[in-house]
């Protein structure tokens, strides 16, 4: 079973790969904000399988870190895109 799961983790990265690259290319700040939480959610499976393959309840511990993260940054993400839509003059 660990191969499989290390499988997983190597698609996961992958995909962390291809987020990287809408990051840098935008268009939009929405476009790179839903890249980032494709970081959060990909790190976040890629902490659960390698807690599962290795056996280490720690990497678990890491993945929730990794999941209240991505909600701090999306919620800094809104206020931030919020406020300064608000003060455009329409």
């Amino acid at each position: 079973m660990n191969v499989f799961h290390l499988a997983l983790a190597t698609i996961l990265l992958l995909n962390i790969a291809a987020g990287l690259v809408r990051i840098l290319r935008g268009p939009t700040p929405a476009d790179r904000m839903l890249a980032a939480q494709l970081f959060g959610t990909s790190g976040v499976a890629l902490m659960l399988l390698l807690a599962q393959a290795q056996s280490s309840p720690a990497l678990r511990d890491v993945a929730l870190v990794f999941a209240l993260l991505a909600v701090l940054a999306t919620v800094a993400f809104v206020r931030r895109t919020w406020r300064s839509s608000a003060q455009e003059p329409s």
